[in-house]
């Protein structure tokens, strides 16, 4: 069996330049063969703002936008890390414990010792490390399922987490750098335009780099027309929602609460990051190779285990970024951090945005869709008064379907020999 050590989305078919007709034609025949991309989580969006909005009005106003966009950023932080474990076929199901473990540190770092802000976060990531490093270890080495090694690890979390709290106590975060993670920190009107301005600006010199690159190279590219519609559709949702966001949402006119959310940068450059990291490296190129075939990587001359190992440490230590803008969230820190649904909504952000539970298959966009899906999910349900029963139903059905949608994707592919 051949391994592909190339991301899916860095897959284009040979040839010249191919014309828009022809290029959308490819596209199509590619989604019609299985490989559906993001484009069931893309739609879900679509469709559920959709309704939502009509059925609550309130829904897309300034205000309930950046409550989506702030409830959903811990576990959006928390689902980058699981597509690494679900890219080589693992699972973490310690990841929302362990980021209460490590909001619990860091909670304690601020408060109980008074430490600084900056020796608190650190704390919080390299205890995420540590645990990454532990179980990563205890899979790799010692040959025991992530099932159930993370299964214990979820068990033994919510106990470290009552321990270093101090059993039901609730200890505060009032750090106010801590809080402008993402509890009141905002950019100014003219920041956020500024941000936009070089954010749609970097996109597009990307894309254009990567197309002269490829065509350098004698590899086929995409028409211009395609890069420049790209750029413009993302230009003109980021621009809407900027605008959006710098609207008065706040109802004392006396402490403004316009501008967009610093959050919202830091899941950005996570993103970036890690789609990178994924994307242009070596190392990414051999995890979709390892989550494609492992003994062929291993043949290949791959360290299997280096790269088990390595996953789970940056899933726990996204874990504990997660953690951290879930503490300032909340301005505190209790035994519930990290528990409660956080997994199951991380689990199902990864794989509603398109990461395959088979491994080999997602990008770290994917969690960004997800997240965004699950956080819309969440919040108009609630706007629509939905009982908490009703939407771990409609959710588990949304996560459920994702699933499905996969098995199926990948079942047309291997007919079609494209798996």
């Amino acid at each position: 069996m051949t391994v592909s050590t190339v991301p899916p989305e860095e897959k284009v078919s040979g040839g010249q330049t191919p014309t828009l007709g022809l290029y959308v034609r490819t596209y199509l025949a590619k989604v019609r063969g299985g490989d559906m991309g993001a484009l069931p989580a893309i739609l879900g969006l679509i469709v559920l703002t959709i309704i939502f909005s009509v059925a609550r009005p309130v829904f897309f106003s300034a205000a309930n936008f950046a409550n989506l966009l702030s409830q959903g950023a811990a576990v959006t932080c928390i689902a980058m890390g699981l597509v690494f474990v679900l890219l080589l076929g693992e699972i973490d199901l310690s990841a929302g414990y362990a980021s209460g473990v490590c909001a619990a540190v860091l909670a304690t770092l601020l408060t109980t010792h008074g430490f600084p802000w900056y020796v608190a976060i650190l704390g919080a990531v390299a205890t995420g490390i540590v645990i990454g490093i532990v179980i990563g270890l205890l899979v790799a080495k010692i040959g025991i399922p992530s099932f159930v090694v993370t299964l214990a690890a979820f068990l033994a979390f919510q106990g470290a987490v009552l321990l270093l709290i101090k059993g039901g106590t609730i200890i505060a975060v009032d750090d106010p750098t801590i809080k402008k993670i993402n509890f009141d920190g905002r950019f100014t009107p003219l920041q956020g335009w500024i941000l936009y301005g070089i954010t749609i600006a970097a996109l597009a010199a990307l894309q254009l780099w990567k197309r002269t690159s490829r065509a350098r190279r004698g590899l086929a590219v995409e028409p211009m027309s395609v890069v420049a519609l790209r750029v413009g559709g993302v230009a003109a949702l980021m621009g809407v929602g900027v605008y959006v966001l710098n609207l008065e949402r706040g109802r004392n006119i006396l402490f403004s609460q316009k501008g967009v959310p610093m959050v919202v940068l830091l899941i950005g450059v996570l993103l970036v990051i890690w789609t990178f990291v994924l994307g242009r490296t070596a190392y990414g190129r051999h995890l979709y190779a390892v989550g494609g075939n492992k003994e062929a990587a291993r043949r290949a001359g791959i360290n299997v285990d280096g790269i088990r190992i390595s996953v789970f440490v940056i899933c726990s230590a996204m874990a504990a970024v997660g953690g951290i803008i879930a503490a300032s969230r909340q301005a505190s820190v209790d035994p519930n951090t990290g528990g409660s649904n956080v997994l199951l909504y991380a689990v199902g952000a990864a794989v509603i945005g398109g990461t395959s539970l088979f491994g080999g298959k997602g990008r770290v966009l994917d969690a960004v869709l997800g997240g965004a899906v699950v956080a819309v999910i969440e919040n108009g349900m609630g706007l629509m008064q939905y009982s908490a029963g009703q939407k771990f139903i409609v959710t588990g059905v949304v996560l459920l379907a994702a699933a499905g949608i996969d098995a199926l994707s990948r079942r047309r592919a291997a007919s079609a020999g494209l798996r």
